[in-house]
């Protein structure tokens, strides 16, 4: 099977098994936890095998015409660089942690079937702007994610602050997908395509005519994705969902898209300098901001929240200087460390009973040791 086919099927597979999970969730029960995370596993390993065979190679980069538009055409593209397959391994591995660590964790959850489904579909969103060649298919995943975080974060609905925040969620998060969507239509209308191949290759030749302009509103729509300075508001808001929900938007998918769209686009960025210097001084005001915010923190998983602004700060600060080598780095690092300081901090909540850094005293030289794998909040 060739590594393009392969390719293919890593986004494929956690959305056939977030659409057969909803299916079969009420009629067939058993079936749940093996369609969350088997699909999520094989995608994983799918993932880190397309990674091991590009290795170091050159760009794969296929597309198909899906209609002809009569001006600038839009088609299903797929590229694979040494920069994509990396994140893509980390967001299918981290997913697969993700998922058996849900199986214990809301077991007990009369939800956990559209729970687990709605995580499968969040993944393969993800992947999908990941392996993405055309920025409208890229789009599609990055909308679909921010439909998913609106469900995810107000899992517990039927409290004020679940619900609070999953509003607060999905509108902050729209108020920079509207500028990113006008930006992606000018930046395709200046390069004559949505492949971003060709949009890479119509900036290096000095073809954009309105730089400033589309940096910029590209800008906005990943400040409201990354949770990045003014949009970085729904981030700990976001908190009130599952734990494992936290881990998976803030280490692999969701607020990582922004970094990454960053990342793949960088010259149309660099091709404006007044656009660095506005993504320097967000991340910079970004940063402080967040780290200061913290300090005055004393639930665990607010703490964790405003250091992932922070970190996508530092990230975004990087890019700002052009260096993409080190934020892709950080990028994949943050990711390892962070989904492990979510579930793990899933576990301390359900060892002490509180979200409270106050609340959890000399019980940390009292507890017992701690199952990797809690059933509360």
């Amino acid at each position: 099977m060739s590594t393009t086919t392969l390719a293919v099927l890593v986004p494929v597979l956690p959305f056939l098994g977030a659409v057969a999970g909803l299916l079969l969730g009420r009629i067939a029960p058993g079936f749940v936890k093996p369609l969350a995370v088997l699909p999520a596993l094989a995608a994983a390993v799918l993932a880190v095998l397309v990674a091991v065979r590009h290795g170091a190679g050159p760009a794969i980069d296929t597309a198909t015409e899906l209609t002809p538009t009569g001006s600038v055409p839009i088609e299903l593209s797929l590229h694979l660089d040494g920069f994509a397959v990396l994140v893509a391994a980390l967001v299918g591995v981290v997913a697969t942690c993700v998922q058996l660590y849900s199986t214990a964790y809301l077991r007990e959850d009369p939800r956990y079937p559209s729970y687990a489904a709605l995580v499968s579909l969040f993944t393969s969103a993800m992947l999908l702007v990941v392996y993405s060649g055309d920025l409208m298919v890229l789009l599609v995943g990055w909308e679909i994610m921010g439909i998913c975080s609106y469900f995810l974060v107000g899992h517990y609905w039927e409290t004020e602050a679940a619900r609070s925040a999953s509003l607060k969620a999905f509108l902050v998060t729209k108020l920079g997908d509207v500028p990113f969507l006008i930006g992606l239509f000018a930046l395709a209308a200046d390069a004559g395509s949505f492949r971003i191949t060709k949009i890479l290759g119509a900036v290096a030749a000095g073809g954009l005519d309105h730089p400033t302009l589309i940096a910029l509103l590209l800008l906005a729509g990943v400040a409201g994705k990354s949770a990045q300075f003014p949009l970085h508001t729904w981030l700990p808001d976001a908190m009130a969902g599952p734990t494992p929900v936290s881990a998976l938007i803030h280490a692999a998918t969701m607020v990582a898209a922004g970094v990454y769209f960053i990342a793949r686009l960088l010259p149309v960025f660099a091709a404006s300098r007044a656009a660095l210097v506005v993504m320097a001084v967000m991340a910079a005001v970004t940063m402080i901001g967040s780290g200061l915010a913290a300090l005055a923190q004393d639930d665990i998983k607010r703490v964790l929240a405003y250091s992932t602004v922070g970190q996508l700060g530092y990230m975004t600060g990087a890019l700002a200087v052009g260096d993409r080598g080190a934020a892709v780095f950080h990028l994949l690092s943050h990711g390892a460390f962070k989904a492990l300081l979510f579930l793990g901090a899933g576990v301390i909540i359900h060892a002490a009973g509180t979200n409270s850094l106050g609340g959890h005293g000399p019980a940390w030289t009292a507890w017992p040791s701690a199952s990797p794998t809690p059933s509360g909040r």
